[in-house]
């Protein structure tokens, strides 16, 4: 078998983003045992996928003031969580201003 049909494999193999994101969603939520929110951004990266997941880290009521964060993970090309990195916190509410 030649690299090329190696590479061919390899390409074939990666997993579907709608994966990617479920994955990343379920392995955070688990691991933090709290609610997932949403994934907000989703990236195909040589080493696998990269992935923004919004959690819900403390439920309110009203639930516009839910502490909600925001964090950043990485997936191997397998689909198993290798890293996250919490990069911001924010209530349920909140609006960015841009």
């Amino acid at each position: 078998m030649s690299a090329t049909d190696d590479e061919t494999q390899e390409t074939t193999k990666r997993l579907d983003i709608a994966t990617a994101i479920r994955l990343a969603s379920e392995q955070l939520s688990e691991l933090l045992r709290c609610e997932p929110g949403s994934v907000s951004k989703v990236k195909a990266t040589e080493d696998g996928w990269t992935a923004e997941v919004e959690i819900v880290e403390l439920e309110k009521i009203p639930d516009t003031m839910s502490v909600m964060a925001s964090y950043r993970v990485a997936l191997d090309t397998d689909g198993r969580l290798v890293e996250y990195e919490r990069t911001r916190r924010y209530a349920r509410g909140q609006i960015d201003r841009r």
